[in-house]
């Protein structure tokens, strides 16, 4: 079965409840742009999906959406922007629903996802994709050469918390590899920092890898997921779990952010937005198919429900790699 197919895991109908305005709801229309801050650099996983997003919000909204980005502190900082503006419905953030319970764990930003509107697009796969110039033909290769030279094969990332740190840690943590990290600002650097060699290979999402997979200058050894991943104008990237049995990836959703407290009118017309236009968007199934993500609009109790096991997986990593400054259990967040 193919990736895109995950949704038979998500209740249609839990869906379609919580995408469901409230009937007597006031429609509300923006009488200035909305800021939507973007909380890593230009290009990445969340750049991408958000200003395909924001485009598709315009045309219901009648108003302009100005994508901010502004990154740093591994999306901590940009995040935080959004939740100390006004809470007038004018200010939203971007993002990755996992890095809500990591912001806690490690001291960041004491703000729950249960205290955010969840509004989600697409879910994202990690791939392990390496220079085309190093000797690594396949995972098992890879895997074996980290055996033999532990902390110098060089690992290009996101920084903590990103969809590409914690693949390479699960999969360290999995197999006992141990691997040089290598930071950016974003998953789009971190990706052309494999391409120039600067790097080894990078685990960042298959939407920022995807052009340079085309285009033979990354190659693909693993999609960090239980299934195969198809990439359109490349063909099968073969699932983690074919390499490492049993290691388990939970879904990675991203999407928009409303902090609780703006005016529910707000909420409940990006709701309908979400249910009329966006479950149906064929600009953002368009940009999944090509980039190898995962077609998801969900929000609401919904939302907050498919992305609580990646919540949970993600500030318990944190955890048990001695990165947390917070127990995930201090601020209600149990062990998946």
């Amino acid at each position: 079965m193919q990736m895109r197919h995950f949704l038979h895991s998500v209740s249609l109908a839990a869906i379609a409840l919580a995408l469901a305005a409230p009937a007597l709801a006031q429609q509300w229309k923006p009488t200035r742009p909305i800021n939507l801050i973007v909380p890593w650099a230009a290009g990445g996983s969340t750049d991408q999906v958000t200003r395909v997003t924001a485009a598709e919000l315009e045309k219901v909204l009648g108003q302009k959406i100005v994508v901010v980005n502004q990154p740093g502190a591994s999306g901590s900082i940009g995040t935080k922007s959004a939740w100390d503006a006004p809470k007038d419905g004018y200010t939203w953030a971007a993002g990755a629903a996992q890095d809500l319970g990591a912001y806690q764990t490690l001291g960041m930003l004491d703000v729950p996802a249960r205290d955010w509107h969840l509004f989600l697009t697409v879910a994202n796969v990690p791939v392990v994709g390496v220079n085309p110039g190093k000797p690594w033909q396949t995972m098992t290769q890879l895997l074996d050469a980290m055996k033999a030279t532990p902390n110098e094969i060089k690992v290009a990332t996101a920084g903590v918390t990103s969809g590409g740190h914690n693949a390479m840690e699960l999969i360290s943590r999995a197999t006992g590899v141990k691997y040089r990290h290598v930071t950016y600002d974003g998953g789009n650097p971190a990706a052309v920092a494999t391409v120039s060699g600067e790097t080894d290979l990078t685990t960042q999402l298959a939407v920022e890898q995807a052009d340079f997979i085309r285009g033979k200058r990354i190659r693909p050894l693993a999609a960090v997921s239980d299934k195969p991943l198809e990439l359109e104008g490349f063909g099968t990237i073969p699932a983690i779990t074919q390499f490492v049995p049993g290691l388990r990836v939970p879904t990675n959703y991203f999407g928009i952010f409303i902090p609780k407290g703006v005016p529910p009118e707000v909420v409940a017309t990006v709701q309908k937005i979400w249910a009329d236009n966006i479950a149906s968007s064929e600009a953002l199934r368009k940009y999944a198919n090509s980039r190898g993500a995962l077609f998801a609009p969900v929000a609401g109790d919904a939302a907050l429900a498919a992305a609580m096991p990646a919540i949970s997986a993600n500030a318990w990593l944190m955890q048990d790699t001695g990165k947390a400054k917070v127990s995930p259990d201090k601020v209600g967040i149990a062990r998946p």
